[in-house]
């Protein structure tokens, strides 16, 4: 067994990436606040070939040191818009035929594990303030609410561990792969 080159993973461009099919996945940062979160967002939804972010009210935006500190370049490659708040970016979704998903502790959320997307459907997922959560008026709007199982004391995870499970999660079952 040994590590792969960069040359062996066969890796694209940019340019490739920008003009490739996408995931039927947009990612929308509510109100995130860490711009290490932020770049972890950019890195996972260029690894996933998330279709675009949506980084919305307090929500940092490139360019910035430390976003691109976690990004690693992501950044260019990714679609992004900036929306002065959520509900501008829920209201396109809706309107373009995405169904929002909110990552949550709510009651009756659904297990992301029981979750079982449409084949074929479009998924914004929607991760909120590292205090906060998702704001009240954006949980309203989504046509689900999703939360990862957990079993230890804390009952939370970072941002960039929800993203990282929601998106993989999703891909798998959507058959992304």
């Amino acid at each position: 067994m040994k590590k792969l080159s960069m040359e062996e993973l066969d890796r694209i461009s940019v340019g490739e990436f920008k003009e490739t099919e996408k995931s039927p996945i947009v990612l929308v940062l509510d109100n995130v606040r860490s711009l290490n979160n932020v770049g972890s967002a950019f890195r996972t939804a260029d690894a996933f070939r998330i279709a675009k972010i949506y980084l919305c009210g307090i929500t940092g935006t490139p360019p910035h040191r430390d976003i691109q500190k976690t990004a690693l370049g992501a950044t260019e490659s990714v679609e992004w818009e900036y929306c002065l708040n959520t509900g501008i970016a829920v209201e396109k979704l809706k309107s373009s035929g995405y169904r929002l998903c909110a990552l949550e502790q709510v009651e009756n959320s659904t297990m992301l594990n029981e979750f079982t997307p449409e084949k074929g459907g479009k998924y914004a997922l929607i991760f909120g303030n590292e205090v906060f959560g998702v704001e009240e008026d954006v949980l309203k709007a989504c046509d689900q609410v999703l939360e990862i199982p957990q079993l230890g004391t804390k009952h939370s995870l970072n941002i960039s561990v929800s993203l990282g499970i929601a998106v993989w999660d999703l891909m798998v079952k959507l058959e992304q792969f």
